[in-house]
């Protein structure tokens, strides 16, 4: 691995991290920064999640 694939690793488990929050934030009804904010938290977040995910994986298989 190396430090790039660990930083993009680190941002991807950050993304998911937020994206679950924006999910209970949403399903409880009343998100503390509002629908659209946390919603808004929730559509960059998703994707990137995966989006960062895939360009580790990527880069931890080139540096082999």
């Amino acid at each position: 691995m190396t430090p790039k694939s660990g930083l993009l690793l680190a941002g991807s488990c950050v993304a998911a991290i937020a994206a679950v929050g924006s999910i209970f934030e949403l399903s409880s009804g009343n998100p503390q920064l509002g629908s659209l904010i946390t919603g808004g938290i929730l559509a960059l977040t998703a994707p990137l999640t995966a989006v960062l995910f895939y360009v580790a994986v990527q880069d931890a298989k080139a540096n082999q």
